[in-house]
């Protein structure tokens, strides 16, 4: 049997007969990348994830939660100086875009797209020394986001560098993360996760508009007001440390929803279900 039959193709022209080597090059430079290209770009981005040494991981994640205040830093910033409703409501969430760009497009930790890149390989190993690995990374990352979450909310509680109506709008925006009850928290997290991961999936097939991507699913999440676990910390943690809440609707009212929610969105709905979608073919290679 040729290899045609027995090997995945990560793009259609090489399918296709009767045609020269040099139009196989023009539809391959003009084709979008098949799914499982896409997955086998993710997975060895994921199976580089886990074998990062745990330092370099706690570095790049605390990174990432202290650059994610940068999304309640320029929201606040637009929600103060936009006086009408109607258009603060749609505008003021573009700002939220601000902390993931410098995040993800600087290749810090983000423990959202880790509901998706790690659990690749996982899916593809099926063995105990991976899903420990994924507990590891899992554990270093969100350890490490939060840790950076906090840092950045005692700063903008204790600090005096932004005027008060400013502070004002922090405290307005960050409330959402403990308005609902755990069952609608929960479901705004899973949009969340959803929508995140969905962004991760859809970056390495759009290399010169990952800007794009990033500003759109993010737009998307601040916009439906859905529970990020990162960048809703930010919130929530500014809101303690300001008295508006306590420790302990930040644990239960806050975190522990969210981080199930963004769990359930990323792996069941992106991972899981596009892991599906190529497994047959993939696994022909096998």
């Amino acid at each position: 049997m040729s290899s045609k039959a027995t090997a995945p193709t990560f793009s259609p022209a090489d399918d296709i007969d009767g045609v020269s080597d040099e139009q196989r090059q023009q539809i391959k430079a003009q084709s979008r990348p098949n799914a499982a290209l896409i997955h086998e770009t993710i997975r060895a981005e994921g199976e580089s994830e886990l074998e990062r040494r745990w330092w370099a991981i706690l570095l790049s994640g605390l990174a990432a939660g202290l650059s994610i205040s940068l999304s309640l830093i320029v929201q606040g910033e637009f929600h103060a100086f936009v006086s009408d409703e109607a258009v603060r409501r749609l505008f003021a969430p573009l700002g939220y875009t601000a902390g993931f760009l410098v995040v993800v497009l600087g290749r810090q930790q983000l423990f959202t797209e880790n509901t998706l890149t790690p659990i690749l390989p996982l899916l593809h190993h099926r063995d105990l020394k991976t899903l420990g690995q994924v507990a590891r990374l899992w554990s270093l990352v969100l350890t490490a986001n939060v840790a950076g979450t906090w840092a950045a909310a005692a700063a903008l509680a204790y600090t005096h560098v932004f005027e008060p109506r400013i502070v004002d709008a922090f405290i307005e925006i960050s409330r959402h993360t403990v308005e609902g009850p755990f069952s609608t928290t929960f479901a705004r997290a899973v949009f969340a996760g959803w929508l995140i991961a969905l962004m991760a999936w859809l970056l390495p097939a759009v290399r010169g508009a990952r800007a794009h991507i990033v500003v759109v699913m993010t737009y998307l999440v601040a916009l439906g007001q859905f529970a990020h676990i990162v960048a809703g910390s930010v919130e929530c943690a500014f809101l303690v440390f300001r008295g508006e809440v306590s420790l302990a609707d930040y644990a239960g009212t806050f975190f522990i929803p969210t981080l199930l929610g963004n769990i359930v969105g990323g792996t069941t709905l992106v991972a899981i279900l596009n892991y599906g979608q190529v497994a047959a073919e993939l696994d022909q290679d096998d």
